[in-house]
C-alpha cells in the first residue's frame, strides 16, 4: 500500500492525477474492506492509466434530476473486475470509483436513505418500510438484492420485487404499501455501461429538497462498513410479484377514457421493450382491453447489453426501426418503444400517406394533452364551471403549443423545473389540500371519487409531461409512466382510426389551430472529468456573460434559475437550478442547461409560426430553417465558451 500511495503521490506532482481524484481513492480505501478496490487501483496505477482514475474518483455521486448515476462498467475493465465473467458478457464486479456505481455507492446510498428515515419517524412508528426495484441492466438485480438486504440488517422492512419492473410501478408500489421510502437500480435510458439508484421518498415521488441535502448530509457522514442491528431487531425481506401487478394494472386501466372505442376500433399495435421492463404490464393489458398487439421477437428478451440497438432510447430512431419494420409488415398504424425502466416513451405512427413518422416527445405530449382534455369535457367531468380547477403540467423546456392548446378549453398550465420529481411535488400539493375529513385515505380511492374530490376542494391532474418523452394521466403514480402513456396514446390512435385519420395528421390539425410549433433538442456530450469542467464552464459563462444578440436578433428577456427568484403560475417560489432561458425579439427563445443525469449540456430551442392562413408546410420549412440557423450560432459559441 505504501508503494502505491506513493506512486499517487508522484502523479498528482506530475499532474496526471489530480488532487480531488487522490483525496477520493484515499478516502475509499480509509472506508472499505474489499480488497477489491486497492487491487483494482493499484492495477490502474501500474498501467498509467490516470485519465481512467480520474474519471472513476474526480467526484463521488450525488443525486440529481434522476438520483444517483454514473459507469458500472469502466472504460477499461481490469483483470480484478473481471474475474469470471458474469451473465451476458458483462464483468464479474462492477467498476470501482467513487464516481461509478457499484456496491461501495449504493451501499453509503441505501445506508444514508435508511438513516434519514429512521430520523425523521416517532419512536413509535415501528419498523421503516422501503420497497425496492430493478430492471434488466448489468448489475441491477444484485444491487436491488443488496438493497434489500441492507436495509433488512439495518432494522427495516424490506420489500422486493420479484423480477425486473418499470420504475413507475415502483413508484405506485411504494404508495400501495404505505412505505416510507423506496428504490429503483435502472440508468433509464443510457447506455449499457451505465447503472443507477433513483430514491423515493413516501409520497412515491422522488426524492427532492430539503430531503436530498439530507440524505446527502447521512451519506457523507459514514464511515467504515456496515454494523447491523442486534439479530432480533432485524427487518424482514418480502417478496412482491403477481398481486402488485395487478393492482397497478388495474389502476392503470383507469387511464382510458372512452373503453368503448378500444374496443371497436381494432387498432393494430406493435410494441418493443428494447429489452427492458416494459412488455410485463404492457403487452398484456393492451390486449386484454381490445388491442391487436405485435411484438419484436429479437427485442423481447431482457438482456442488460441491449444488443439489438446501439442505444435503448426509444426517442432516437435506429431504437424503434425494429419495430417500424415489423409495423409495415402487419399494416400497424403505430409503433411503440419503451426505454429499459419503461418511464419514458417513443413512437412511430402511419400517415396519410401509409409511411411510418417519427414523433418527437413534445409532439406525442401535446397530441395525448389535447384528447385528454377533449374527452374530459366530453364527458362532462370538466366543465364551464370547474374548468379553473382542471390542470395541465409541463416543465419550462417543454412546448408552448401545450398552453395554447390548454387556452382554447380554459384550463390553465403550470410550469416546473426540469425532472418529473417537480410535477410530482404539484401533485402532493393537490393531494394535501383537499381535506382530511373529506379524502380519508386518499390512495383507497377509486378514480372517480377521487376526481370528484380534486375538482371542487383542489386541483384536478388532466396530464402532464416534459419533452424528453416523460408523460403522466394519473397522480396514483408519482414519476412519468411509459406503460400508462402506451395506454392512453393507444387511446389517441384509436380515437383518430376512429375518425378516419392518422396520429401526424391530427397533430398537423392542431398545427392549423394553434400555430407550428417546433423545439429541437441539442447537446453537447463532454465526458469524465475534462467534461465536468467544459460543461460547467459553458453554463458558468452563459450565467455571467449572457449574449445580449443571437443569431441577428436582439435579446429581451433572461431568467437564471440559479439565480432569480422565479415563482411559478401559481406563486410558488421555484428551487434554483442551473438553467438559463433567453427569448429572442424575433419570437424565437433556447434554454441552457446541464443535465443532472448524463454528461452533457442541453441547449433547448423553441419557434413557432402564428396560426392563420393553411400554408402549413411553408411554415414548418420556416421554422426549422430559423432553429437550424440558432443551432449553428449556438454552437459555435458554446464551444468558445467551453475552451475560453
Amino acid at each position: 500500500m505504501s508503494n502505491l500511495t506513493e506512486t499517487l503521490d508522484r502523479a498528482v506532482t506530475d499532474g496526471r492525477l489530480l488532487p480531488a481524484s487522490k483525496a477520493n481513492i484515499d478516502a475509499l480505501l480509509a472506508n472499505t474492506s474489499d480488497p477489491l478496490a486497492g487491487t483494482v487501483i493499484g492495477e490502474l496505477a501500474d498501467q498509467g492509466q490516470w485519465q481512467e482514475l480520474n474519471d472513476r474518483f474526480f467526484k463521488t455521486l450525488a443525486f440529481g434530476t434522476g438520483g444517483l448515476r454514473g459507469r458500472t462498467i469502466g472504460r477499461i475493465v481490469t483483470t480484478a473486475e473481471q474475474g469470471n465473467g458474469g451473465p451476458d458478457d458483462r464483468p464479474e464486479h462492477p467498476c470501482i470509483g467513487t464516481a461509478c456505481m457499484n456496491f461501495h455507492n449504493v451501499g453509503r446510498a441505501i445506508r444514508g436513505l435508511v438513516a434519514y428515515l429512521k430520523s425523521q419517524l416517532p419512536p413509535d412508528a415501528g419498523k421503516p418500510k422501503l420497497v425496492f426495484a430493478h430492471d434488466t441492466r448489468h448489475f441491477s438485480a444484485d444491487f436491488a438484492r443488496f438493497c434489500a438486504e441492507t436495509t433488512a440488517a439495518l432494522g427495516c422492512d424490506a420489500f422486493l420485487f420479484d423480477g425486473p419492473r418499470s420504475t413507475p410501478q415502483l413508484s405506485f408500489a411504494v404508495r400501495e404499501l404505505r412505505a416510507d421510502a423506496g428504490a429503483v437500480i435502472t440508468a433509464s435510458h443510457n447506455p449499457s455501461h451505465d447503472n443507477g439508484f433513483k430514491a423515493y421518498f413516501n409520497d412515491g415521488a422522488q426524492i427532492v429538497e430539503p430531503h436530498a441535502s439530507a440524505i446527502i448530509r447521512e451519506v457523507n457522514a459514514i464511515q467504515g462498513d456496515l454494523t447491523p442491528v442486534p439479530e432480533t431487531e432485524r427487518g424482514t425481506v418480502t417478496m412482491l410479484g403477481n398481486d402488485i401487478d395487478a393492482a397497478y394494472t388495474e389502476r392503470l386501466k383507469t387511464l382510458v377514457l372512452k373503453p368503448d372505442l378500444l374496443a371497436q376500433s381494432g387498432t393494430r399495435v406493435i410494441f418493443t421493450n428494447l429489452h427492458g421492463t416494459g412488455g410485463h404490464i404492457i403487452v398484456p393489458m393492451l390486449r386484454d382491453l381490445g388491442f391487436d398487439v405485435h411484438t419484436v421477437p429479437t427485442q423481447d428478451v431482457q438482456d442488460g447489453r441491449f444488443p439489438t440497438v446501439d442505444s435503448p432510447n426509444p426517442e432516437n430512431a435506429p431504437a424503434l426501426q425494429a419495430a417500424v419494420d415489423l409495423a409495415n409488415q402487419c399494416d400497424a398504424e403505430i409503433a411503440i418503444g419503451t426505454d429499459p425502466d419503461a418511464d419514458r416513451l417513443g413512437i412511430a405512427a402511419r400517415d396519410r400517406t401509409g409511411g411510418m413518422t417519427l414523433l418527437t416527445g413534445n409532439q406525442i405530449g401535446s397530441l395525448m394533452a389535447w384528447y385528454r382534455l377533449k374527452t374530459c369535457f366530453d364527458l362532462g367531468w370538466i366543465t364551464h364551471a370547474n374548468r379553473s380547477r382542471a390542470v395541465l403540467i409541463k416543465t419550462f423546456v417543454t412546448t408552448e403549443l401545450q398552453r395554447a392548446i390548454a387556452d382554447s378549453f380554459g384550463v390553465s398550465v403550470v410550469d416546473t423545473l426540469t425532472g418529473f420529481k417537480y410535477i410530482a411535488g404539484k401533485l402532493r400539493k393537490y393531494e394535501t389540500a383537499i381535506p382530511a375529513d373529506k379524502k380519508g385515505d386518499y390512495r383507497s380511492l377509486d378514480e372517480e371519487t377521487s376526481r370528484r374530490l380534486r375538482l371542487e376542494f383542489s386541483r384536478f391532474f388532466v396530464f402532464g409531461g416534459e419533452e424528453s418523452y416523460g408523460y403522466l394521466g394519473s397522480d396514483a403514480v408519482r414519476d412519468k409512466d411509459a406503460n400508462g402513456a402506451t395506454l392512453i396514446l393507444a387511446e389517441v390512435a384509436a380515437y383518430a382510426k376512429s375518425t378516419g385519420t392518422t396520429l401526424p395528421d391530427l397533430l398537423d390539425d392542431l398545427y392549423r389551430e394553434f400555430g407550428y410549433h417546433l423545439e429541437i433538442g441539442k447537446s453537447l456530450v463532454m465526458e469524465g472529468a475534462d467534461g465536468a469542467e467544459k460543461i460547467q464552464a459553458i453554463a458558468t459563462s452563459f450565467a455571467d456573460n449572457p449574449p445580449a444578440e443571437v443569431d441577428g436578433s436582439p435579446v429581451v428577456r433572461i431568467r437564471d434559475f440559479a439565480r432569480q427568484d422565479i415563482h411559478d403560475q401559481e406563486g410558488d417560489l421555484l428551487p434554483k437550478e442551473k438553467m438559463i432561458f433567453i427569448d429572442l425579439e424575433d419570437g424565437r427563445s433556447f434554454a441552457v442547461r446541464p443535465s443532472g443525469t448524463e454528461p452533457k449540456i442541453k441547449f433547448y430551442l423553441f419557434a413557432r409560426a402564428e396560426p392563420g392562413p393553411p400554408d402549413l408546410e411553408a411554415d414548418k420549412s420556416r421554422v426549422r430553417q430559423s432553429l437550424e440557423s440558432l443551432w449553428t450560432r449556438l454552437e459555435a459559441d458554446a464551444k468558445a465558451r467551453a475552451s475560453s
